[in-house]
């Protein structure tokens, strides 16, 4: 998925000759926190609300230039970019504009959850197993075969060190909810299972509630 296939033109930028309160308005009406600034078709960066809150309403944009958050995406980038980008500056929006500089539109931080949803493999079918190791006992060749031993497949994985530790987290995606075999084959070749989700987990997790509840009616 790129940057150009989930922008959208609905979010207008304000002129870097517009007041404050013509930029503090359109925020609000809005619900952002950030706006992107232009002159003419030119992308000039981004203005925060907390930056104009301070300031004369009748200022301009133009004298709180130095303000500006310089970052923007092209189209072609994988939306990705868009989403360290967002992550870095902490927006709302992200903006995206062309070689020549040119404001192109936008791109909603929810749009980025949906499609990191996907990456990940959030909205489909099955379960998770997150497992934590040392860096030396990271075998993404093993971890297939444990799972393609109990007869499911590994549909996305992804993993991360822990600088504080050295520890590796990975995240494994399984194409069937009920994987109590697939921890099983995990726990017996010695790795650390931190968190697993699967139909036998929501299935404990519901009797554990309705033996609550019961215990309380009972009282």
């Amino acid at each position: 998925m790129f940057c150009d296939q989930i922008m959208t033109y609905d979010i207008q930028p304000v002129s870097v000759h517009d007041k404050v309160s013509v930029a503090l308005a359109a925020m609000e009406a809005l619900h952002l926190r950030q706006l992107p600034v232009v002159e003419g078709d030119k992308y000039l960066g981004m203005i925060e609300e907390d930056d104009l809150m301070d300031e004369n309403p009748d200022t301009t944009l133009l004298e709180l230039a130095d303000t500006f958050i310089g970052t923007a995406v092209r189209g072609n980038d994988y939306f990705l970019v868009a989403v360290k980008a967002c992550y870095l500056y902490e927006l709302d929006i992200v903006p995206v504009s062309n070689e020549r500089q040119e404001f192109e539109g936008v791109i909603p931080k929810d749009a980025l959850f949906r499609q990191l949803a996907k990456i990940t493999g959030s909205d489909e079918y099955g379960s998770l197993v997150v497992l934590e190791m040392e860096r030396k006992d990271y075998a993404p060749g093993l971890f297939n075969r444990l799972v393609e031993s109990n007869d499911a497949l590994i549909t996305q994985m992804n993993s991360w060190a822990d600088p504080s530790n050295n520890l590796m987290s990975v995240v494994i995606r399984i194409n069937k909810e009920e994987i109590s075999d697939v921890v099983a084959s995990f726990q017996r070749h010695g790795f650390t299972i931190r968190y697993y989700l699967g139909e036998e987990l929501f299935r404990n997790e519901l009797q554990s509630n309705l033996d609550h509840l019961m215990n309380y009616l009972n009282m």
